[in-house]
């Protein structure tokens, strides 16, 4: 984050009932979590609907197909949403995804930890700690393998021939398996650290900040210092 970073305090002469917290999602990055998690949503149980023999009734009357389908435009906008909104966000979220420092190194070798719900004396850790990175890099990367190869299926499907269209649908579902499979540790450790309220409000404890991310409340604290 930058100095567009506030932090919530209460007003002089009254005593604090809450806890300081720093802004960790802006408006626009928030709004395009929920466009991404509504997509993907769409695309994975009506993707379900066609595979899994329990839930094809329901794709009968082809309804399932057309719901897939407005998924998988809302679900390519998202980068595009994401440049609109919130440039800076979307250059900052690439960047941190792909970057990696031997603090975050150290981070993986103690990740068991982490993993429980221990975050206390976890090597120290920016913005995103390396098991964020790891994850946003992973929803990247599957992301464009799903997308590619279901524009294969979706305009492609008559050329591609049995061989074609057999590696494109192989594609598609790994893809949508690494996302599943990311989507579920994303939720494990929403709740392991009860973090849903910071994208729904948009703000974190700082006190829970300085644990997790000293790194990046250490560089808030001091854009605030060099601002004064």
């Amino acid at each position: 984050m930058t100095t567009a970073n506030p932090v919530m305090k209460q007003p002089a002469g009254h005593e604090r009932t809450e806890e300081e917290k720093l802004l960790r999602y802006r408006v626009g990055q928030r709004i395009v979590h929920a466009v991404l998690a509504t997509s993907f949503l769409m695309l994975l149980f009506t993707g379900l609907m066609i595979l899994w023999q329990p839930l094809t009734q329901w794709a009968r009357d082809g309804l399932s197909g057309t719901i897939h389908r407005i998924g998988a435009v809302l679900f390519m906008l998202v980068p595009i949403l994401y440049l609109v909104v919130d440039r800076r966000g979307a250059k900052e979220l690439l960047v941190e995804s792909f970057t990696y420092d031997k603090d975050d190194i150290e981070w993986f070798k103690h990740a068991g930890r982490y993993f429980l719900g221990r975050a206390v004396g976890m090597p120290p850790q920016g913005r995103l700690n390396a098991g964020q990175k790891l994850h946003h890099a992973g929803v990247v990367i599957a992301s464009a393998t799903v997308v590619f190869s279901g524009l294969f299926l979706w305009f492609g499907k008559g050329n591609l021939g049995p061989n074609g269209l057999a590696l494109a649908a192989s594609i598609h579902g790994i893809s949508m398996l690494a996302l599943t499979v990311l989507l579920v540790g994303h939720l494990y450790f929403t709740f392991v650290y009860k973090a849903l309220s910071a994208m729904t409000t948009g703000y974190v404890s700082k006190e829970d900040a300085a644990i997790e991310h000293p790194k990046w409340v250490e560089k808030i604290e001091h854009q605030q210092v060099g601002s004064d």
